[in-house]
């Protein structure tokens, strides 16, 4: 059973960086596609980017291109997500995800508990 631990999220201000961590329990990490998932206070899950085993392709959302960087080490069992000029609107809850890829939360099997993410205006 993979079981996967989000760490990184906080207080930032408009324009500044966190940086998630997603830790995976055991090596079978390579073998699965990563996703990242966003959940703002009264609004629906969604889709934030996704990395392949390999590291690539990387598929972005459009509300986070350019600004969000994925990454992974199938070494260490982590994936990282990099967000850059943050802006209010990315305060939500995150969760990493573990699963066969795609960009909604069917196509996943594996979830964090997720971490909270605040951007002040």
């Amino acid at each position: 059973q993979l079981q996967l631990v989000e760490s990184g999220g906080g207080l930032a201000q408009a324009g500044g960086s966190l940086r998630l961590s997603c830790a995976a329990s055991t090596r079978a990490f390579s073998d699965y596609i990563i996703g990242w998932f966003r959940q703002a206070p009264g609004k629906e899950r969604e889709f934030v980017a996704t990395i392949s085993w390999s590291g690539r392709p990387i598929i972005y959302a459009d509300s986070v291109k350019g600004r969000f960087t994925l990454s992974r080490d199938n070494y260490k069992g982590t994936a990282l997500l990099q967000m850059d000029n943050l802006k209010p609107e990315d305060t939500a809850v995150y969760y990493c995800a573990a699963g066969v890829g795609g960009v909604t939360e069917a196509d996943y099997d594996y979830w964090g508990q997720g971490t909270q993410v605040a951007v002040s205006s």
